[in-house]
């Protein structure tokens, strides 16, 4: 996932902000992590570089 994403992502639940925490990455992407919503406290994983942004009910 690109840094530069996180500009326009937001929430699937409730289009709150996101909050990034980076466990890997390179010079190009963000590899493993961490997307939290600081509004309904929903985290979305990063693995491989994919962000998983589907509903804690959906996964």
């Amino acid at each position: 996932m690109k840094r530069s994403l996180m500009d326009i992502l937001c929430c699937p639940v409730c289009k709150g902000d996101l909050v990034l925490r980076v466990d890997a990455e390179n010079e190009k992407e963000i590899l493993e992590g961490n997307l939290r919503c600081a509004a309904c406290n929903v985290d979305y994983p990063i693995h491989e570089g994919i962000p998983n942004l589907l509903p804690p009910t959906s996964r």
